[in-house]
């Protein structure tokens, strides 16, 4: 089994853009006039899909609402990652930190307001 997710958005340009330019994402499939785009990461993979499309089942046609949800990029070294990430002009919502439980991460926002969270597990 393997587990992946999806997001309906008007943004599915941006999004592509915003993965493949922050972390790398491949794009595995764009669906003709741009409704669908899906990024693969290592072995993970995200979509990103207009909504209203009358083609889907009604429970993947309402767009997300931008509250609610985060992602998570395990990275190998958190401090270069922001670092990189920083000097491309991309805000950072939460700032480099370590925490209690074990993890050295900050966050960033994609196009859809969805908190990314850049994570190194230290233990």
């Amino acid at each position: 089994m393997k587990l992946w997710c999806g997001v309906i958005t008007e943004k599915v340009e941006e999004s592509r853009d915003f993965y493949v330019r922050l972390f790398g994402c491949e794009v595995i499939y764009e669906g003709e006039g741009g409704w669908i785009a899906l990024l693969q990461l290592g072995s993970s993979e995200i979509g990103f899909m207009k909504p209203g499309l009358e083609s889907q089942a009604r429970v993947f046609r309402s767009a997300y609402q931008g509250q609610g949800m985060w992602l998570a990029v395990d990275v190998a070294d958190a401090r270069a990652e922001y670092q990189r990430i920083r000097e491309m002009g991309v805000p950072i919502a939460l700032e480099l930190r370590d925490e209690p439980w074990g993890d050295r991460h900050f966050v960033v926002v994609d196009p859809n307001g969805i908190g990314v969270d850049v994570v190194q597990r230290l233990q």
